[in-house]
């Protein structure tokens, strides 16, 4: 008896809405004559509650037949929202659609209903019938959410398995809003970065620039342009440049400088971060990260000072994005006084750091600074005793640790360290590339060619991986012309890298063709003034006796770090004194 009246509750709540809109409690007289009839007779309330008592039951099928058939009598809304649901809850998806289209066939200006049918024909993967309700729903959308429902698209679409048919399909679906001024950028974007997700990445660049087009001064057209920023699609970078030459907002430019950080081109991201604190100088993110961009390339009271402005500003941003930025203000300022060997300092800024995220970042820093202070072992104990809950932290606790061994010179122990990490997944193409870095600095040259080949093999668009193996090759003067080949095939993928193009530079040196080299490295080191860079072009200027020159070169990589090794090695094997 119980569990009788149990469900008749149930049924009670799921009806309560149709009940309440067509059956007032108590009316006047009046009101009692005139009501309408909702349709809900004897007959159709026992209906319901035998779909209810079904679906309890175990039989979703039964109950939902019934409750599908009680909404096409009574022409309810929420009963046919209520049958989809008893659809989708006994993972029924064609009894789903079936509900939904029966639903917006009885009312077919319902949102709802087009909707549902929308969201579940993109679910059961059946893309190209989604066409039709995609165009009705953004026909019926209010003009204060239209923007927002186009730019939702790619979402709603991003678990369908055959990608390149959903680019085709929206696409055709937003005819009115592509060219339309108001909507153009908006859902040329939306199509764009469908064909991104589809691996069409000049579909996708295409679709940018028809979107800034169709809406001169439009973002999120040059915001997918800047994902799609590479070294294979370098019409990409010169779009964005062109955009950004008409005065863009700041949020643009950094957004393009982190895309330049994540391609490891810092000296370009820098550019643009100076630019973006220039035009904006109030705006917080751009000294944050121009400061950690020149603590890296040792500018050290340049980005002090850039840090500390980026802390003043951060004051005024919400407590979760100024807690993040703080954290990684802090672990700049504490390497910039590591570097200054002033460790109460460095320890004074890693004390700051609250955010759970970043204290792994911290006790690396702390574990730096006791190996330079000759504790390594107390270093490395340091990072063992990092929490390793989720295979990431893992991850991340062995890498810290191989960092620290590398950046103290400890290259075996380093090598020794990953080495079982590689056995265990060969795939993971990155520990690999790691790996065979150590071993080219263990003098394990075979190991090295070996696993950068396998790198190649496994990556095919590694330029890190030829341009390894050839500059090893330059390196040690041997097998130059397919030292050559490799580096070439490395400047092919990545043609605008300054330090590949430092390889082309070396083993273009080593082959005795010293004018190229010469042209090549300087180039290479214009782009980007680096200590490395700056060994090589002085090594080269040396050699044809301008010597006053590379002097002058060699003093400049001093300043940019003097502890480089390549410059070190160079300056004691000419034995100069710059």
């Amino acid at each position: 008896m119980k569990r009788t009246l149990w469900l008749g509750g149930l049924f009670l709540a799921v009806a309560a809405p149709l009940l309440r809109a067509q059956t007032p409690a108590t009316p006047p007289p009046a009101q009692a004559a005139s009501a309408p009839d909702s349709g809900l007779d004897g007959g159709l309330f026992y209906q319901l509650l035998l779909g209810e008592m079904n679906t309890q039951l175990g039989e979703p099928g039964a109950g939902f037949s019934l409750v599908l058939d009680a909404a096409r009598k009574t022409g309810s809304e929420q009963l046919f929202q209520r049958a989809v649901d008893i659809a989708l809850q006994s993972r029924s998806g064609d009894a789903a659609l079936q509900a939904a289209r029966a639903w917006k066939q009885a009312l077919p200006q319902s949102r709802d209903a087009n909707r549902y049918q929308l969201q579940i024909l993109i679910a059961l993967n059946r893309v190209a019938d989604s066409a039709e309700p995609l165009r009705q729903e953004l026909a019926n959308a209010p003009p204060q959410v239209l923007l927002a429902a186009i730019g939702a698209i790619p979402r709603t679409y991003a678990r369908v398995s055959d990608k390149k048919l959903a680019a085709t399909v929206v696409e055709r679906a937003l005819q009115e809003q592509l060219d339309s001024p108001v909507t153009g950028a908006a859902a040329w974007t939306a199509v764009g970065r469908l064909r991104q997700a589809a691996g069409d990445s000049i579909g996708a660049l295409h679709a940018a620039q028809r979107g800034a087009a169709a809406t001169p001064g439009a973002e999120d057209p040059v915001l997918l342009a800047i994902e799609l920023v590479s070294p294979k699609l370098p019409q990409a970078e010169t779009f964005v440049k062109s955009q950004l030459e008409s005065k863009p907002s700041t949020a643009l430019r950094i957004a393009y400088a982190r895309a330049l950080i994540d391609d490891q081109r810092y000296g370009d991201a820098m550019q643009q971060a100076q630019i973006g604190t220039r035009e904006q100088p109030d705006r917080a993110d751009s000294w944050l990260i121009l400061g950690v961009l020149q603590a890296q390339e040792n500018q050290h009271d340049a980005g002090e000072k850039s840090l500390l402005r980026f802390i003043e500003l951060a004051k005024k941003l919400p407590p979760e994005e100024r807690q993040r930025g703080q954290a990684q203000a802090f672990l700049g300022l504490a390497q910039i006084a590591e570097k200054r060997r002033n460790f109460a300092a460095a320890e004074s800024w890693l004390g700051k750091i609250e955010n759970p995220q970043d204290l792994a970042g911290a006790q690396y820093r702390r574990a730096s600074i006791l190996a330079k202070q000759g504790k390594l072992a107390e270093g490395r104990q340091l990072l063992r005793a990092l929490p390793q809950r989720t295979p990431t932290e893992s991850r991340q606790k062995l890498l810290s640790e191989v960092q620290l061994l590398r950046d103290n010179k400890q290259y075996q122990a380093a090598h020794d360290l990953l080495a079982p990490a590689v056995a265990l997944d060969p795939k993971d193409t990155d520990l690999v590339y790691d790996l065979a870095l150590l071993a080219e600095k263990t003098g394990a040259f075979e190991q090295m060619e070996r696993l950068l080949r396998q790198v190649m093999a496994d990556r095919p668009d590694s330029q890190y991986a030829y341009n390894a193996l050839g500059y090893s090759m330059a390196e040690r003067n041997v097998r130059l012309g397919e030292a050559k080949k490799l580096i070439q095939k490395a400047v092919e993928l990545a043609p605008a890298d300054p330090f590949i193009r430092d390889s082309l530079g070396w083993v273009e040196f080593r082959l005795g063709n010293k004018e190229e080299a010469l042209r090549v490295l300087e180039k290479a080191f214009k782009a980007r003034p680096d200590a490395e860079i700056a060994a090589h072009l002085g090594e080269v200027l040396w050699s044809m006796g301008q010597r006053d020159r590379a002097t002058s070169i060699w003093r400049e990589g001093l300043l940019l770090n003097a502890d480089n090794e390549t410059l070190v090695e160079v300056l004691k094997r000419l034995r100069v004194t710059p």
